[in-house]
């Protein structure tokens, strides 16, 4: 077993927060994991980018080579865009639909979801409506995205969940719990997806 995924975004979307849960998660299941992040002007809106490598052999490279990842889970769909030559063939696109436009030249947003739709395998949800409808907060749309790649991932879904509540438990019950709502909300509407 082994999934490598691209974690991408623009600061402040919760990457690191997916990559914190993430790796709780494949930890608890006894797998191992190697992570590298990239922070742009994370503070400013720039880009973020994490990856994850999972596996039930040891791993000794945290990089993913291009035309290698399983994954691409984006929370902006910009940034989906720019890592699909990252993908490998029959890897899946699991990306946000509501673009971050804090560029002057962001790509026409039309076209920009053409090409991520004509993806062969590609999940698009509305993480920040679903956040908003589960959970009863936009904050909560990266586990939404999480949930949404969470079929795609070779980690038992309640490890997922074991993982969220071990990263905010310090934050209290109802954080858990907020939380655990948006990711059960996006693994529903990606197997509903896919079908």
């Amino acid at each position: 077993m082994k999934t490598d995924i691209i974690l991408a975004g623009v600061g402040g979307q919760g990457i690191l927060s997916i990559a914190a849960a993430l790796g709780s998660a494949a930890i608890t299941n006894n797998l191992y994991m190697k992570q590298a992040e990239t922070h742009g002007m994370s503070q400013r809106g720039g880009d973020v980018q994490s990856y994850m490598r999972i596996s039930d052999q040891p791993i000794y490279s945290d990089l993913i080579a291009k035309g290698t990842a399983d994954i691409i889970l984006s929370v902006e769909p910009m940034e989906a865009l720019r890592y699909l030559p990252y993908l490998r063939q029959g890897g899946y696109v699991v990306t946000n639909a509501t673009p971050f436009i804090n560029i002057p030249n962001y790509p026409d947003v039309e076209q920009l979801m053409a090409t991520l739709k004509a993806q062969p395998h590609q999940v698009i949800i509305d993480a920040d409506t679903i956040a908003k409808e589960a959970a009863g907060n936009t904050r909560a749309s990266n586990f939404v995205m999480l949930g949404a790649a969470s079929p795609f991932i070779e980690i038992p879904f309640e490890y997922l969940e074991k993982g969220i509540a071990a990263i905010f438990e310090r934050k209290g019950q109802e954080v858990v719990d907020m939380n655990l709502k948006a990711l059960r909300a996006g693994r529903e509407f990606a197997q509903n997806y896919i079908k």
